[in-house]
């Protein structure tokens, strides 16, 4: 084989990047994107560090704070990172840790036995990262050590700077706009994601100080999973007054096991491995899956509450209505992939499915109670899965479901080739009508919808199938719901929410979330669902015209020009259909956000949030979510 020679190409291209370097260049390869998210993996990589302390047993407080300068201090009570000098490399251990990759405890045995951190490049990318990084280390010794860095680099010495009687690390450090232009935390994520830790780690307490929305939090839960579980479960009926718990350490590895069978429809099983939510599963939800079948099974078998010649329970009837996490902790996990989304070891599998056999066996034989209305439960779904579907069928024959007739007011397009056909739901009546006007008809359907849509939260098939607004965007998009969706049948491949950019907007757009995530959730996790971005303004200035999507790009614009008349758009029905092209819906200069479903059980969560009883839980989650309102991400 012959290939192309290059002159150019030399030893002298090929880089050998130093640690801080290579991070800087590629930060996308270290915490994922430059994006919100990899904002988020800041602080994680950092929190994670002090959580691999309370895994060890050497932590019980961990505080995270957001200052009003964008910067981040995470605060332990752990042993704190050791500042002597490192025999290998003659400088601090503190320093080797912030300025070198794959440099910290726990590749050794003897450092952590358990961790969720294990590629060993999290707080030296962080600090990469970094305009400024300040670490201050109460060690045994009972000094106190502080050391400061710049993008990465030393900028001080490590230097004593007081006296302690405690021990611990707290680490401060700025994100650098050079890489991440303007900074903006998503809260809510970081929120539960503390929240989460603490249900993972009993007896860890997280305190969470958002100097920024002026709100504070304190994460602290002795009931670890159970209490978990009891959350998830809130404004569920349980079959049983307490979560069942299951749990065994073998040293190597441990599992935690908190199970609420409810009266609810969908199944909410979660799991973790080394306090990482695994949110595609892996071996020890496989283990879970077919041990819990298998006892259940076994049991209304033993007790003949199933006939010896019926099937046995398929384990999605088994499993519906039931609330679950599943977390292992072991020395070396195997994660498919960098993001560490799927446990890969093959003998959690049959670590997980033994403990289930051996203590949910017993436990259903002493709670002979709980055990019959587990079954019971279990018999009642199967049986309403199969007259379901035998109803589902009938429905879509006579059209609710089914595409066969066309809502009449959706202004369909001509092509029939659904990979390049967009369909538009627009909030309005008269936004439906410049819509109509502005489209490109070949490609671009319209549906308007009239005021605020079901809350499908709080809502059955039967009345969420009533509603005139659902019906026709079922009916529009051809794939039926739920158990019958059927995804070929998708007659768009791009769904473009449309709605004003102020609170109602959001709030129908929520809503609509809402259904599309209960109901129709494969649209979003194989990317079908955008959000259109609509302009707040129109600066104009002879025949120049500037559409603005934010205040700060309107007092951006201000502050360098004089001159310019603004108008303040307070609706898409204020837009002629030539603005509304223009701005929202010509391909080649519109703004999409496509919607994604990141992590299955926060999704989860801010749908609970936004459309749930609790109204100051609501209330915080707005106020530290209100500068997102324009771009909703799920």
């Amino acid at each position: 084989m012959t290939g192309l020679h290059d002159p150019t190409y030399d030893v002298d291209k090929i880089q050998v990047l130093e640690d801080i370097d290579a991070v800087r260049k590629r930060p996308g390869m270290y915490i994922g994107s430059t994006g919100p998210e990899g904002l988020l993996q800041m602080v994680y990589e950092v929190v994670d560090n002090s959580v691999d302390e309370a895994l060890a047993g050497y932590c019980t407080e961990i505080e995270v704070t957001i200052h009003e300068d964008k910067r981040v201090t995470v605060r332990d009570n752990g042993r704190g990172i050791p500042v002597g000098i490192h025999p290998e490399t003659g400088i601090p251990t503190v320093e080797l840790v912030l300025t070198t990759l794959h440099a910290g405890g726990k590749f050794e045995s003897g450092g952590y036995k358990v961790s969720g951190g294990l590629h060993g490049v999290g707080v030296s990318a962080v600090n990469a990262l970094s305009e400024s990084l300040v670490i201050e280390v109460h060690w045994r010794d009972g000094k106190v050590y502080r050391q400061e860095f710049e993008r990465g680099r030393k900028k001080t010495e490590l230097i004593q700077v007081g006296e302690t009687k405690t021990t611990g690390t707290t680490v401060t450090f700025l994100p650098d706009r050079q890489i991440f232009g303007e900074i903006h935390y998503n809260f809510s994520k970081l929120s539960h994601r503390l929240q989460e830790l603490a249900y993972l780690n009993s007896g860890l307490t997280i305190h969470f100080d958002n100097r920024l929305a002026d709100v504070r939090r304190t994460f602290r839960a002795e009931g670890g999973v159970v209490a978990f579980v009891r959350e998830l479960a809130t404004g569920k009926e349980p079959l049983h007054p307490e979560p069942i718990y299951l749990a065994e350490d073998r040293g190597s590895q441990s599992v935690e096991m908190a199970l609420l069978f409810t009266d609810a429809m969908d199944e909410e099983v979660f799991t973790f491995a080394n306090n990482i939510n695994t949110r595609e599963g892996g071996t020890h939800l496989t283990g879970f899956r077919s041990a819990l079948t298998k006892v259940v099974n076994d049991y209304a078998r033993e007790k003949r509450l199933v006939r010896q010649d019926e099937e046995a329970l398929p384990g999605e009837a088994i499993r519906e209505g039931l609330v679950a996490i599943v977390s292992v902790k072991l020395a070396q996990p195997e994660f498919e992939g960098q993001t560490k989304t799927k446990l890969g070891n093959p003998g959690i599998r049959t670590f997980v499915e033994d403990v289930i056999r051996e203590q949910l066996g017993q436990y259903l034989a002493k709670n002979p109670g709980v055990a019959r209305a587990v079954v019971e439960k279990s018999l009642s779904a199967h049986r309403a899965r199969e007259a379901a579907a035998k109803a589902r069928k009938l429905v879509r024959r006579k059209g609710a479901l089914f595409a066969g007739s066309l809502p009449g007011k959706l202004a369909d397009c001509t092509s029939d080739k659904p990979e390049e056909s967009e369909l538009f739901i627009v909030e309005g009546d008269s936004a439906g009508g410049s819509a109509k006007q502005g489209r490109d008809r070949t490609f671009q359907a319209i549906l308007p919808l009239r005021g605020k849509v079901l809350n499908v939260e709080k809502a059955r098939l039967g009345k969420l199938l009533d509603n005139q607004e659902l019906r026709a965007i079922i009916t529009a998009l051809g794939t039926g719901i739920r158990e019958e969706f059927d995804i070929s049948a998708l007659r768009y491949h791009k769904i473009i929410l449309m709605a004003d950019a102020d609170v109602d907007g959001a709030h129908i757009r929520t809503l609509l979330l809402t259904f599309f995530y209960r109901n129709l959730r494969p649209l979003i996790e194989q990317g079908h669902v955008y959000i259109a971005k609509a302009p707040l303004y129109l600066a104009y200035r002879h025949q120049t015209r500037k559409y603005l999507y934010s205040e700060e790009e309107l007092r951006t614009l201000l502050e360098g020009t004089d001159g310019y008349t603004v108008r303040r758009f307070k609706g898409l029905g204020e837009m002629n259909p030539e603005e509304l092209w223009e701005t929202t819906m010509n391909p080649k200069s519109r703004i999409l956000l496509r919607v994604t479903v990141r992590d299955a059980l926060e999704a989860d969560e801010v749908f609970t949030t936004l459309m749930g009883a609790d109204v100051a839980r609501r209330r915080d989650f707005i106020r530290e979510n209100a500068h997102r309102v324009a771009a909703l991400d799920i």
